[in-house]
């Protein structure tokens, strides 16, 4: 008898202390916040737009482009932004209206300044500081040809499609 008192003694206290313990270490102080700029930003992941290319008239072409954005961690939570219609408006006026990508010449884009003008004109849209980076996780080039014979369902080895911005500049870009 004395034992199985003993024994609900022990397992009473080894409850409370485990119980103590872990109320002391869950009301312990939180790390001090990080106050770099790098915490107070959030990825908006973006979505694969299609931009058709157009000359003369007809459809030579198609950019398939993803844009993700670094934002204001604040900002994202308070405001609802259109940015899918918002990015595809741009990317629309830069390689449509502008003519920022000449897919003859893939050499001559500057992808910094393709970055630099899409958070410029976005910012601008929105009215304030709401984006602090823009990513191009994707932007590549299909021919007009290439999608006909892919969607007739020729059994014809078709070209991959061009990259408009190398993996190499995109990783660089996302180590800065």
């Amino acid at each position: 008898m004395i034992k199985l008192v003993l024994t609900g003694v022990w397992v009473c206290a080894i409850t409370l202390a485990s119980v103590y313990f872990s109320v002391q270490m869950a009301t312990a102080p939180a790390p001090a916040p990080d106050d770099s700029k790098q915490s107070q930003l959030e990825l908006v992941k973006g979505e694969t737009i299609t931009v058709p290319v157009i000359s003369d008239g007809a459809v030579k072409g198609y950019f398939l482009g993803k844009v993700s954005f670094m934002m204001n961690k604040d900002i994202v939570r308070n405001v609802s932004l259109p940015l899918t219609e918002m990015t595809t408006d741009e990317l629309f006026t830069l390689l449509v209206g502008n003519k920022m990508v000449d897919v003859a010449n893939l050499k001559s884009f500057d992808p910094v300044a393709f970055r630099e003008m899409i958070k410029k004109d976005i910012n601008q849209h929105l009215g304030g500081e709401y984006i602090d980076q823009v990513m191009l996780e994707q932007l590549d080039y299909l021919s007009k040809e290439d999608v006909e014979s892919t969607a007739a369902g020729q059994q014809k080895r078709t070209g991959k499609p061009v990259p408009v911005v190398p993996a190499a500049v995109v990783d660089k870009a996302a180590a800065d």
